[in-house]
């Protein structure tokens, strides 16, 4: 019943409320995931300089979000740094002046246009909050790799950056896949704690189910399911990358 309903127009079965709300979670996750690996990527290389602004700013960046829990750095942003930026960014005027046709284009790659805003600050919130542990991660790969690379690069002429791109990033890619798969497939779990400000992702849409339909038990597990089907299945996916990188360690 809450998986599809009858389209009253066509007469076809369409996505009801939990399917939508898979359906924006995986869209927020995979959001949050590109944004979180950007960051991460670029303070896991600004922790490496040799520069002293670059090492403490990326530093100064991991240890706030890492030492504060993920439903108060939540609140904090949304409730008091997103409610002073986003009105700058004007996405609500945005919205009300959208085209049919770009109101569609949002809904299809994010969520419904009038919760964009909110949206828009769940992905924000995830992907600084993993992007910190991304940090680390990409921090101890590059940091893995033996200081001969970089003398050889050296030695080759090539420059720093160079170095950094053609020789030192693909070997450390290679090594942290594995780590990373564990941090987003984390990350993906987390998602659920955006719930709390109003994003109708999969746990705000069971909790309305379940409260408004009184089966608790069932419409849980059945969420659970999905939640491990979805981890499970990127968890098979980053082992066959896995695999593949083996050929650069």
């Amino acid at each position: 019943m809450y998986l599809f309903r009858k389209d009253d127009e066509t007469g076809g079965w369409v996505a009801n409320l939990l399917l939508l709300g898979l359906y924006t979670t995986i869209k927020l996750a995979l959001w949050s995931i590109v944004f979180s690996a950007l960051i991460g990527g670029l303070m896991g290389i600004l922790r490496t300089s040799k520069r002293v602004f670059p090492r403490m700013l990326s530093r100064t960046y991991v240890e706030l979000i890492r030492n504060i829990p993920p439903l108060v750095f939540i609140f904090v942003f949304f409730f008091f740094i997103a409610g002073m930026l986003m009105p700058l960014f004007g996405i609500e005027e945005f919205v009300r002046n959208a085209s049919p046709r770009t109101l569609k284009i949002i809904g299809w790659l994010a969520t419904d246009p009038k919760l964009l805003t909110n949206f828009i600050a769940g992905v924000i919130c995830l992907s600084l909050f993993a992007g910190a542990y991304v940090t680390e991660i990409v921090r101890a790969g590059i940091q893995s790799i033996p200081k001969a690379q970089y003398e050889a690069g050296e030695s080759m002429g090539l420059s720093k950056w160079q170095i950094m791109r053609y020789i030192v990033l693909p070997q450390a890619l290679a090594r942290v896949i594995p780590p990373l798969a564990g941090q987003f497939i984390i990350l993906i779990k987390d998602s659920s704690l955006v719930s709390l400000i109003s994003i109708q992702e999969l746990t705000f849409i069971a909790m309305e189910v379940a409260n408004s339909s009184g089966r608790l038990f069932e419409v849980w597990i059945f969420v659970g399911v999905l939640y491990f089907v979805i981890c499970y299945g990127l968890a098979k996916v980053f082992g066959r990358l896995e695999k593949r990188s083996e050929s650069y360690r």
